[in-house]
């Protein structure tokens, strides 16, 4: 298998070279993913002089797999109106609707009237983005439920011409509402005289357009299902959701939340300009400088005892980052667990009482070595009992507040990867430093 870099290198060197016919030629073999890679690589006009040369097929596939941030929507606005419509109507609906939702309005509705698929189009452009409706496609194989087999293989084969992909032949009545699924495997097993409507199956997952993507993604992972119907209110049968949408859905809702967690803005994107990072970072620096500061006043609440035994300026960072490091285990594990749904609220209290036994062993490990460690430092014993219990002390908090801010966060309908890593390791910081201090003023001075 040759590595997808050396293809885009290739590609990239014959379009540089000016051998337009040699690069159509090798464009036409990739993979629209290599050949999409090319596309976000190459100069602007270069890209849209070798567009105009590729077939509209071939270009329409690598558009659709160009990410969101490399704005496959340029290569159309660069084009006249008639070039972009040929090119849409080879996309799938739903990839048509993510490039044309990124035209101007007045750009989209000229190039709508030339396409085909206008009106499903249009339907699709009504959703939100990130709702099942804004990643359905329009595009499926379906027949009433009283069809035979025969039939069904017939419709199948015309539908086959149109459908690069599917997975399932959706039964529906006179109205127009799903009334079950039928595997391809199921429809050429049995009698070319046989109703569909026999060997039919419930759909072991319906979503409505108006979902969270995210939670169609999650539904269709627990079910192991390639694709999932989309049906309005009543039922009715509207499009469906193949799963290499749902993989994009999951790339990108993973690297929010991991935006997110770093406390970057999930809204950042990764191939995103220098003054779009600052905009999106700075708000939370100044939220943790805004925590940090708090930390620092309780360290010149305790200045006294910090003159008096100055051992404590070395070992309060160590238990402060020992505390913050056990924040954001108990928070990583307690924000994936809200992410796939498997923190529902009565179970709230379960999952900090686990925190709080794993960070009272913890810590009380922990706690013994560094106390050990700090008694034969500054040669007191009480000493290494004070740090000792601020070790575990805060190891313990830390656990408590790992888990418990991202499910009050999430209780009070926010986003519990958004602040949390901030919040938590604040706290802390703040809890670390007054343990340490606070002991060491109560016990030893």
């Amino acid at each position: 298998m040759t590595d997808p870099s050396v293809l885009v290198e290739e590609l990239m060197r014959l379009a540089e070279s000016g051998d337009v016919a040699a690069f159509r030629e090798r464009a036409e073999q990739v993979h629209p993913s290599d050949l999409s890679d090319a596309f976000a690589a190459l100069d602007e006009d270069l890209r849209v002089r070798l567009v105009r040369e590729l077939p509209a097929g071939v270009v329409s596939e690598a558009l659709a797999e160009m990410e969101p941030e490399e704005r496959p929507s340029r290569v159309l606005e660069a084009l006249s109106d008639e070039e972009a419509a040929d090119i849409v109507d080879e996309l799938a609906t739903d990839d048509a609707a993510d490039v044309i939702a990124e035209l101007p309005p007045e750009r989209a509705d000229t190039i709508l009237r030339l396409v085909d698929d206008r009106e499903e189009i249009e339907d699709l452009l009504r959703y939100d983005e990130e709702s099942a409706g804004g990643i359905m496609t329009t595009e499926l194989v379906s027949v009433h439920e009283a069809a035979t087999a025969e039939e069904t293989i017939e419709e199948i084969r015309r539908r086959s011409e149109e459908i690069d992909d599917f997975y399932q032949v959706y039964c529906v009545s006179d109205d127009g509402k799903l009334v079950g699924v039928l595997s391809l495997r199921r429809v050429v097993g049995v009698p070319a005289y046989t109703p569909v409507r026999d060997v039919m199956e419930p759909a072991p997952v319906i979503v409505t357009p108006d979902q969270d993507q995210e939670q169609v993604a999650r539904s269709m992972a627990r079910y192991n299902v390639a694709a999932v119907p989309v049906v309005d209110h009543t039922g009715v049968l509207l499009g469906r959701i193949t799963f290499d949408d749902v993989i994009d859905v999951v790339e990108a809702e993973q690297t929010e939340d991991l935006l997110k967690f770093g406390g970057a803005g999930g809204d950042e994107t990764l191939g995103g300009g220098w003054v779009d990072a600052i905009r999106k970072r700075l708000p939370w620096l100044l939220v943790n400088l805004l925590t940090a500061s708090m930390a620092a006043l309780i360290i010149r609440l305790f200045q006294d005892t910090i003159e008096a035994l100055l051992v404590l300026a070395v070992l309060g960072p160590v238990i402060a980052g020992m505390g913050g490091n056990a924040g954001t285990q108990a928070l990583a594990v307690t924000v994936r667990r809200v992410a796939l749904g498997l923190a529902p609220r009565e179970h709230g209290l379960q999952i900090v009482r686990k925190e709080l036994l794993v960070g009272l062993v913890n810590g009380l490990a922990v706690g013994l070595i560094v106390g050990a460690v700090a008694a034969m430092i500054g040669a007191d014993r009480m000493l290494g009992f004070v740090v000792m219990l601020a070790m575990w002390g805060n190891i313990v908090v830390a656990g408590v507040a790992g888990a418990s801010i991202p499910l009050v966060l999430e209780k009070l309908g926010l986003d519990p990867a958004v602040a949390s890593s901030v919040f938590v390791t604040a706290f802390t910081d703040m809890f670390g430093y007054f343990l340490i201090l606070g002991l060491a003023t109560a016990l030893i001075l």
